[in-house]
């Protein structure tokens, strides 16, 4: 089992930045890929951005490019979105995950575990 606790959402205005963070803890070695969702209400979930075992691959979805920057830090098993020019269609809740394999995790089916999330509002 792998548990993962994120923390740091907020309200913001548009134009602003947070840092979402992610602890992951038990069964958790650092060699899968982890990675960010969010769901808005009434709309699925969708990837956000994902980030490789060893942190040497990334990939954004096509709405954050650019603004968002996922890290991570396999010693203290953080992952974390850096996350700037915040706009009101940002705002959802955000949701760690951690991948069934080291790099590929763009998928709702590529994830094993997730976080409980952390909602991120962001007013015009």
């Amino acid at each position: 089992q792998v548990q993962l606790v994120e923390s740091g959402g907020g309200l913001v205005q548009a134009g602003g930045s947070l840092t979402l963070s992610c602890a992951a803890s038990g069964q958790t070695s650092g060699s899968r890929a982890m990675g960010w969702f969010r769901q808005a209400p009434g709309k699925e979930r969708e990837f956000v951005s994902r980030i490789s075992w060893d942190g040497g691959s990334t990939l954004y979805a096509d709405s954050v490019k650019g603004r968002f920057t996922i890290s991570r830090d396999n010693v203290r098993k953080m992952v974390y979105l850096q996350m700037n020019s915040l706009k009101p269609e940002d705002t959802a809740i955000y949701y760690c995950a951690h991948g069934r394999n080291l790099i590929h995790l763009n998928a709702t089916t590529s994830v094993d575990y997730w976080g409980q999330g952390t909602q991120v509002t962001v007013s015009s």
